[in-house]
């Protein structure tokens, strides 16, 4: 265990130690997120702490993992740098969607046809195991994609990216450790590591965002793992770490990201819109306009998510498909839950405003007030 243990010493003391710089250098060089509408900041704040996560955890796991048992190892850091170039690009000078979206597929690319991170069949969801390899080549290029945009459009507070990452890393670090996979676990704990060295100074009052710089290479590396995950089943018939119901435990591990990202791209598309058009409508937003604080809301989200993997861990022997229909039957009920709350805060507000207004024009002519009325 010694090696995963450096390895998150390793990119939490580099990331921690580096952010204060960059935020310095940000700042004189004006590389700032300026506030905005859709903005839950008020102020200016430096944008490249993705900067510090990549390169805290490229150094940790070239460090520390045993590259004879990782052969694969360089062509998962060559699509991480990929998604790297194009975070840093969009950070500093956005650019279009549609562009991001091709250099997401060429590093999706790098991964399934030379990094081999591939998912060969459904594993026994709607009773079906193998599946043709290129239909394996395009459901494992969708699942990354999907994973990857889902960290990148949960970053929308402060805490809440990172700390779904940190959850989800070292759940699957925990479980890669258990059945004797130290490459895996030790890219997990890098990534934690490194994660929870920002965290320092994202949470409230926010002294750097990941940007997209952090948020890509977050979602891809959750993807490598979550992808790893599943397909490590089928080779440890014989260990007693086996779950199954690895594809319905995956998705409840991510089910904020994939849930939330899968709710708001139907909604934008049954609205007419492009489901890459920003709104307000993403989960977290739903809790901050009830009434709560940024790390009130981020620990909501992260309780939750943490009550969802325990729930997928205790009933992993009811199936997939049950164990499926139940977290997204249940997510979908919390979610209209704070919909509802939502809508009667705004009603509220509503009244309340229209009494306030009504009491200021009454004060300001007792004639008006009463035409008012």
């Amino acid at each position: 265990m010694s090696d995963p243990i450096l390895a998150f010493i390793t990119a939490f003391t580099l990331v921690y130690f580096a952010i204060p710089s960059i935020i310095n250098v940000a700042r004189k060089k004006h590389l700032m997120d300026e506030p905005h509408d859709r903005g839950a900041h008020a102020v200016s704040v430096p944008t490249l702490g993705g900067v510090a996560i990549f390169a805290g955890v490229l150094f940790s796991v070239v460090m520390w993992t045993p590259f004879q048992v990782f052969t694969d190892l360089q062509y998962i850091l060559c699509a991480f740098i990929i998604l790297f170039l194009i975070g840093v690009k969009d950070d500093l000078d956005p650019i279009r969607a549609w562009k991001k979206l091709i250099g997401q597929i060429i590093a999706a690319s790098i991964l399934i046809f030379k990094a081999n991170i591939m998912f060969t069949g459904l594993h026994g969801v709607f009773g079906v195991e193998a599946l043709p390899y290129w239909i394996c080549v395009l459901f494992t290029m969708f699942t990354i994609l999907v994973i990857i945009n889902a960290f990148n459009l949960i970053d929308g507070i402060n805490g809440l990216s990172g700390s779904t990452t940190v959850l989800i890393c070292a759940t699957l670090g925990a479980w890669f450790y258990m059945v004797d996979r130290m490459e895996l676990t030790i890219l997990a704990l890098s990534l934690a590591g490194a994660t929870i060295g920002f965290l320092k100074y994202n949470f409230t009052p926010a002294r750097i965002f990941m940007g997209d710089t952090g948020s890509l290479l977050l979602g891809a590396s959750c993807s490598v793992l979550i992808i790893q995950f599943v397909e490590l089943q089928d080779s440890m018939s014989d260990s007693r770490f086996i779950l199954h119901s690895a594809p319905a435990v995956a998705i409840g591990i991510l089910i904020l990201p994939l849930f939330d990202t899968l709710r708001v791209f139907i909604l934008r598309i049954s609205k007419g819109r492009s489901p890459f058009q920003p709104d307000r409508n993403h989960i977290h937003h739903l809790i901050i306009d009830i009434g709560f604080s940024h790390m009130q809301a981020t620990g909501i989200l992260v309780v939750t998510n943490v009550l969802f993997i325990l729930m997928v861990l205790t009933l992993d022997s009811i199936g997939s498909i049950p164990l499926i229909l139940l977290s997204i039957g249940l997510a979908m009920i919390l979610t209209n839950s704070l919909h509802q709350f939502r809508q009667r805060k705004r009603k509220e507000i509503d009244a309340q405003l229209k009494k306030e207004d009504a009491v200021r024009l009454y004060q300001e002519s007792p004639k008006e007030a009463h035409e008012f009325h």
